[in-house]
């Protein structure tokens, strides 16, 4: 069976759904990292108060607490790669045995589709994972570079260099957040991309879903309100 004929195992509404999913995905994370002047998304908040620190741990000494905090970024960057991994591998076991889903699908009435539109379904799923691996060890790799540079800036506060390799520091550290939001946006639409094992409809509704929840949590969140209340919280 040649790619057109596997193409025509599904139907319009099935690539619609799909097409749907990437675009979802595409725009969410578009509008994420470039948010309107009117409304800061939480990651765009987040990042100037990265900046921030690096141009606080200038002044404070020892810099053990900020070396403290960038370790347990670096922790949680390596739990969600080693999820991910693992992940891939359960993924690429479906694959390998699509029969059990088969026997899922009998049992629920959902159809019984040939075995290479279940393994179709889970590479939709398997790229997801696999993005998000490559985006947590990207971001794991670039969290060590911030803290080379952080290392890198001189303990007097009054040197020529203090300013500049502190601010590069921060500039590295908002681009390993940036991969880091992506892989977890990645592990997001990977979860609503197993509904399509349930139909286009599934898809479609799981993908509707989950941009509404990241739009909530970047846009309409209270953590959202609490990084704009800044110094005024509380108040």
């Amino acid at each position: 069976m040649n790619i057109i004929d596997r193409l025509t195992l599904f139907s319009p509404l099935d690539f619609a759904a799909v097409a749907l999913l990437f675009g979802l995905w595409f725009a969410i994370g578009w509008r994420i990292e470039h948010p309107s002047a009117k409304r800061a998304s939480v990651s765009v908040l987040m990042a100037g108060y990265r900046r921030e620190w690096m141009r606080q741990m200038i002044t404070r000494s020892p810099r053990i607490y900020d070396a403290a905090i960038l370790g347990s970024l670096r922790q949680g960057t390596a739990f969600f790669a080693s999820a991910s991994m693992i992940s891939i591998g359960g993924v690429l076991a479906l694959v390998g045995n699509t029969e059990q889903l088969i026997g899922i699908a009998d049992d629920l009435t959902l159809g019984r589709d040939p075995a290479i539109v279940w393994e179709l379904k889970l590479m939709v799923t398997l790229f997801f994972v696999t993005n998000a691996f490559l985006k947590f060890v990207w971001s794991n790799r670039l969290f060590g570079y911030c803290a080379v540079l952080m290392s890198a800036v001189p303990n007097e506060v009054d040197h020529s260099a203090t300013l500049p390799r502190a601010m590069q520091a921060g500039e590295i550290n908002v681009t390993a957040a940036r991969g880091f939001n992506r892989g977890l946006r990645s592990v997001y639409f990977g979860l609503a991309s197993v509904s399509w094992l349930g139909g286009p409809f599934a898809l479609i509704a799981a993908s509707l879903v989950t941009c509404l929840v990241l739009w909530r949590r970047e846009f309409a969140s209270q953590s959202r309100d609490v990084l704009l209340a800044g110094d005024n919280y509380g108040a």
